[in-house]
């Protein structure tokens, strides 16, 4: 719909406000003027020099310009339970998936695997702190090998021919799996008899609320967490475009302004 321009979450400066903005945005400090949007239905101008945006979505943040950590996985880390004495599964090492694995060792879990088909991201996945890595397509037996292994499980992929069942048989009793990929269709047929039985439970997640947002930026500057990101000027959105269709990211494009 022109002249919307569709984008996704933005870092930038609150230059001018509303009568009705909190405070901590209206009148933001030197030293730490940068606010992060998280990713409403539409909004008008993102990949533009400027954009207008509801302040309900804005959350203040350190100076930190080369991040801009997903609403999906804050709501995974904070509202199920990552941390100490968890053992997470990130599903997908991509532009998300990266920062599950970040995060997940951010907070200190006890063990945080990294799991994708092949094994061409296997030493990038442990140098961002994965302490396992499993290559599907490469790994026969993985299903049995890591079975009854996770508490928690973060699935960054949606395709209707992922081996669900196998990745719900790494959970442990009492387990979680999280849907965060956006399906384009139905998913994999569930065996749910497993589920049952371990008493195992399936969650959906799309976006976080402002406060835990806040809550895993702060984290990210305590822990200086470096996501894994490309800077791309805005001029090369289309090219940008096509190389992701193409799988070319390493691990997510940042487009800058010139």
């Amino acid at each position: 719909m022109y002249p919307c321009c569709a984008g996704h979450e933005i870092v930038g400066t609150a230059v001018r406000v509303g009568n009705k903005v909190r405070d901590e945005i209206k009148h933001p400090d030197k030293e730490t003027e940068s606010v992060w949007a998280r990713n409403p239905a539409v909004v008008f101008g993102r990949t533009a020099r400027n954009a207008l945006l509801d302040s309900s979505t804005i959350v203040r943040m350190q100076p930190i310009r080369t991040i801009a950590p997903t609403g999906m996985v804050t709501t995974l880390t904070v509202a199920n339970g990552a941390g100490p004495g968890k053992r997470v599964g990130v599903i997908g090492i991509g532009g998300l998936g990266h920062f599950g694995v970040l995060f997940a060792k951010a907070m200190k879990c006890d063990r945080v695997v990294a799991i994708s088909r092949g094994e061409n991201k296997r030493d990038d996945a442990l140098k961002m702190g994965a302490d396992l890595y499993i290559a599907t397509a490469d790994e026969p037996d993985w299903a049995a090998t890591h079975a009854n292994s996770l508490d928690l499980i973060i699935c960054t992929v949606s395709s209707a021919r992922m081996p669900l069942n196998d990745y719900l048989g790494l959970l442990c009793t009492k387990g979680r799996f999280v849907q965060v990929g956006l399906p384009e269709g139905p998913l994999p047929p569930l065996n749910a008899g497993d589920l049952v039985l371990k008493g195992s439970s399936i969650g959906f997640s799309n976006i976080a609320s402002p406060g835990e947002i806040k809550q895993m930026l702060d984290l990210a500057a305590k822990a200086e967490l470096q996501p894994w990101i490309q800077l791309r000027p805005m001029s090369d959105v289309n090219q940008v475009i096509q190389d992701m269709g193409q799988e070319k990211a390493r691990y997510r494009y940042v487009l800058v302004n010139e």
